[in-house]
């Protein structure tokens, strides 16, 4: 069995709803976590207006320096001390940007991230035949 099952039908309902809203930075690069100073974003971070994430609230972005436009991975990170699970989507990253944004995710003991990259296959039971 797999570890991860990529679907090329979950990237392409992903890119519709990120198509279909608009992006708004909060944090610009290089800027500190309002509350921990010490947590600096490495890329601009925001959310996706009129969107609900697993959080209820709007579905958080980093996004990067390129012009591409396309979801290329998510992120799911565990955080004890909110006691929460949430996703968030990376765009416009460069390998660094990717590898930064793993870092500044898994800095605390607290909260832990991982990483899946988009995929283009269509497992056999994802199909509607």
């Amino acid at each position: 069995m797999k570890e991860f099952e990529n679907n090329a039908l979950f990237w392409q309902k992903l890119d519709t709803i990120f198509l279909s809203s608009t992006l708004k930075i909060e944090r610009a690069k290089d800027t500190q976590h309002p509350k921990y100073a010490n947590m600096v974003y490495p890329v601009d971070y925001g959310y996706l207006q009129d969107t609900i994430g697993s959080d209820n609230e709007p579905i958080d972005v980093f996004s990067g320096k390129e012009k591409n436009r396309q979801v290329q991975a998510i992120v799911v990170s565990a955080d004890i001390l909110k006691r929460d699970c949430e996703v968030k989507i990376i765009m416009g990253c460069s390998e660094a940007e990717i590898h930064s944004i793993l870092v500044f995710l898994n800095q605390t003991e607290s909260q832990k991230a991982v990483l899946l990259r988009r995929g283009q296959e269509v497992p056999e039971w994802a199909s509607n035949s």
